[in-house]
């Protein structure tokens, strides 16, 4: 290993650099992350690629849920060290939407989106759904209803998230499990939606209700007045 080379990045300037995945064998780009000293230290040590999540603000192993894993073959660094290339055997498929690639919708040219090669089944139905509406930021809003409330606006999308908080309290009044259900249902769309719109990753959510275990609702809010 070239230490020296390593040494050269640095990470009190740039704590987090882009890292650039390629597939070892035929030199296809498959996607872009980035990476923190923590990251790239268990890249090193471990020859499995391992990213920083600016989204989930935490370190993550690529593959860890879904099993598609990524071997470290070779490492390299820019002229500027500032960016890495991993050359990387892909176990299974580098994209979350079950394609090869990261890098398929093409702008140049109309061309057809490649077909899913994967169904991924391990990413929980937020996760699916947030990267699902984050997706649509961009479609067609005479085709997507998510495109269409980004395009109206944060006005329009709290809007929706109070109305469906309002229908789901009513449910709940009327005893309807069923529509309790579907409500509540709605009322959690709406509110990834709202995320989506703040560029909040729902996985903050998670890691908020996970620090509040074993801590009573007072003592949390005890916790909130004194910051």
């Amino acid at each position: 290993m070239n230490q020296e080379i390593l040494n050269n990045i640095d990470w009190d300037k740039n704590p987090m650099i882009p890292v650039i995945a390629q597939d070892f064998e035929n030199g296809k780009i498959l996607m872009l992350a980035y990476t923190n000293k923590e990251a790239f230290d268990l890249t090193l040590k471990t020859k499995f690629a391992h990213y920083y999540s600016r989204s989930r603000k935490k370190l993550w192993k690529k593959g860890e849920q879904s099993g598609h894993t990524q071997e470290v073959k070779e490492i390299y660094l820019d002229c500027d060290s500032d960016t890495v290339l991993l050359k990387i055997k892909q176990n299974g498929v580098a994209c979350h939407t079950g394609r090869m690639s990261c890098f398929f919708n093409r702008v140049d040219t109309k061309e057809e989106l490649p077909p899913i090669e994967t169904k991924i089944d391990s990413y929980s139905i937020s996760d699916t759904l947030y990267h699902v509406i984050c997706e649509r930021k961009n479609a067609d809003p005479k085709k997507s209803y998510v495109s269409s409330l980004f395009k109206k606006g944060e006005n329009s999308i709290l809007k929706k998230v109070v109305e469906e908080a309002g229908e789901f309290c009513f449910a709940i009044k009327d005893k309807d499990e069923k529509e309790i259900i579907y409500e509540a249902a709605d009322l959690v769309f709406h509110t990834l939606v709202a995320l989506g719109y703040k560029n909040i990753n729902p996985d903050l959510v998670k890691q908020e209700l996970k620090k509040r275990f074993g801590l009573s609702g007072i003592e949390e809010k005890n916790s909130r007045d004194n910051e």
